[in-house]
């Protein structure tokens, strides 16, 4: 029997604290039925703690269009049993508020391999079989991206995949999709936030009880891992182009799930397009909260992330190798080169591959008799201007918007009802959204399409490395120089962030860097675009600004919305007659370094620089 008792000392403790933390403390103890959170926060209280405290308790997550991400830890700042609750009986609440075409209140629940993932899942079921819907809860963990499938295909009113993505081993997350099977965008982020604050206390004591495992009876609560499956890779091959070759190819490929849930759905895209040859990388293989041989899971930042991957492609003799990010919705791959050194493509480099893939076999089979006028490709802001090259020369429609998915697929899903195709959406921290049977970013659809392209491209004795260089020749060559700095600090980000919008006065931006002239602004924090009729951006706003300067180098700097960084992401494209690759990249990094340091200010900042 657990004693939720105060002792008094705790009492007495609790009554000098100031009135708000006062109240804050009194509400966990009384709300959480976990016995560990509540134990961690009553011994703060105990030992008078009240630094701590407050940091916990006087802050709360905040509900955002990517739901909610953070460390597990107690307190309403944290990830835990009872900010799960607390957030789920919020977005219960206000689903049932909203129009709908499902025909009947059904929400789709999965989860990853993370600690406190399954039981945040069965907590999250409780709440909404009590709330008066129908639960289809993944009996195992799933990729992020079959969350998406499955409330779109299930006509869902809403779907929560509990992940924290490529997040180091402390964060776990809570994402929710719309009844379209897309991330949610504002006002609804804002509407579930204080629809959370109206529901904080927990409905009655029942919802906590997890012990015992679920009963899918298959009208209360079921499991759509098998219906969910076979629709997505029946989807997933109806839109295959080149099956005979992948089956009678001969490359060899190592592939790796980053100890996250993606092995299982890997191995069956491998199966299904009869492909002999691909090899797991066994230390990474199954599902680990605690990610042992990686200090970051995410395939974008190397700091050793391939290096168990390097090991088995050497064995197998492999001379590819495919990765995705722990939930699978992230797709990165490198390539040996004839050195026997391997290259690492970034997602940039990606999205021009499968663009350039994706718009040849449009091309070639002309689905549906769509017209070129009749076809999209999109990329984020901060993401190459590749395909808006490709649809200048090739004439299809290319639309830029601010970063995230969220934004990609409900464009995407607004086309589409208009009769629109759209082929492609990707962003440059390797998300890739091939078609529209997801929408979202995933990792096992892109690797599929990969798949086909390698297999093509072996079969005419060519590389990626040889593909790209083919690209950049045809369309002029693209070079993106991205990074990022840590700050933990929201103060002093947006003092940075301030100083650039007002760097010479009020309203005034840098004007030259190494005497290149900045010719275009694009300020969206103020809404404003030096280039418009109006002065006014056409984007959202959004904490993002960019800089265009005369000879062709852009250079965009923002936050990140899930984790405590200044990024920025920078590109030049040159002409096709331009041959000089070596040359651009130089003067583009030296323009690139200078304008950071100017900007950024990252020694007098205390920034802490990303580690190569």
């Amino acid at each position: 029997m657990v004693n939720y008792q105060l002792t008094n000392s705790m009492k007495t403790n609790i009554e000098k604290f100031p009135t708000e933390l006062k109240e804050k403390v009194l509400n966990w103890l009384e709300w959480d039925k976990d016995v560990q959170t509540w134990y961690e926060i009553a011994k703060l209280v105990e030992s008078n703690e009240i630094e701590r405290l407050s940091k916990l308790l006087l802050e709360r997550q905040c509900f955002g269009t990517a739901g909610i991400r953070g460390i597990m830890e107690p307190g309403f700042n944290g990830l835990n049993k009872l900010v799960i609750i607390q957030t789920s009986q919020g977005l219960a609440k206000y689903v049932k508020t909203l129009p709908t075409t499902a025909t009947e209140l059904l929400v789709v629940i999965g989860f990853d391999g993370r600690h406190n993932s399954y039981d945040f899942a069965r907590l999250t079921t409780n709440i909404f079989r009590h709330a008066g819907f129908k639960v289809a809860l993944f009996s195992k963990v799933v990729p992020t991206p079959f969350v998406a499938f499955a409330t779109k295909l299930l006509n869902a009113s809403t779907g929560i995949m509990i992940t924290s993505s490529h997040n180091p081993k402390v964060y776990n997350g809570y994402k929710v999709y719309g009844n379209n099977g897309a991330q949610i965008l504002s006002p609804h982020d804002k509407n579930i936030q204080n629809s959370i604050l109206a529901n904080l206390k927990p409905w009655n004591n029942e919802i906590w009880n997890i012990s015992n495992d679920f009963n899918y009876d298959g009208i209360q609560i079921f499991d759509p891992l098998r219906q969910v499956s076979q629709q997505y890779y029946f989807q997933l091959m109806k839109c295959s182009t080149r099956l005979d070759l992948v089956k009678k190819s001969d490359l060899k490929i190592t592939y790796t799930a980053l100890h996250g849930v993606g092995h299982d759905y890997m191995a069956k895209m491998f199966e299904e397009f009869g492909f002999k040859n691909h090899y797991p990388v066994e230390s990474q293989k199954m599902p680990d909260p605690e990610f042992p041989t990686v200090h970051f899971p995410n395939p974008e930042e190397g700091q050793g992330v391939f290096d168990e991957s390097y090991k088995t492609a050497q064995q197998t003799g492999s001379t590819l190798i495919f990765a995705v990010d722990p939930d699978s919705d992230r797709f990165c791959m490198g390539e040996k080169q004839n050195d026997n050194e391997w290259r690492i493509f970034n997602g940039n480099e990606i999205g021009a591959l499968l663009g350039w893939w994706i718009w040849n076999e449009f091309c070639l089979s002309k689905q549906d008799n769509k017209k070129t006028t009749d076809c999209y490709m999109i990329s984020s802001a901060v993401s190459s201007k590749i395909l808006e090259t490709y649809s200048k020369k090739e004439g299809f429609n290319f639309i830029e918007t601010l970063t995230g998915f969220k934004w990609m697929a409900n464009i995407a899903y607004d086309l589409e009802k208009e009769g629109k195709q759209v082929l492609l959406c990707f962003e440059e921290a390797i998300g890739f959204m091939v078609g529209t049977n997801v929408y979202d970013k995933d990792g096992i659809s892109a690797m599929a399409t990969m798949l086909q392209l390698a297999a093509y491209l072996h079969s005419n004795g060519k590389t990626f490395r040889d593909k790209l260089n083919e690209i950049y020749q045809t369309y002029g060559f693209h070079y993106s120089l991205n990074s990022y700095y840590l700050c933990y600090d929201n103060n002093k980000i947006e003092q940075i962030f301030n100083r650039m919008s007002n760097i010479d006065g009020p309203n005034s931006y840098i004007k030259q860097i190494n005497g290149i002239k900045v010719i275009r602004v694009r300020d969206l924090v103020r809404g404003f675009d030096s280039k418009t009729d109006d002065q006014k951006a056409t984007l959202p706003q959004n904490n993002m600004l960019t800089f265009y300067f005369e000879n062709g180098s852009v250079i965009t700097l923002r936050t990140s919305g899930t984790e405590p960084k200044i990024k920025y992401y920078s590109e030049i494209i040159a002409r096709p007659d331009e041959s000089d690759w070596e040359k651009i990249k130089n003067d583009h990094q030296k323009l690139i370094e200078t304008c950071v340091e100017l900007l950024l200010q990252p020694n007098l900042n205390g920034l802490i620089a990303k580690k190569d």
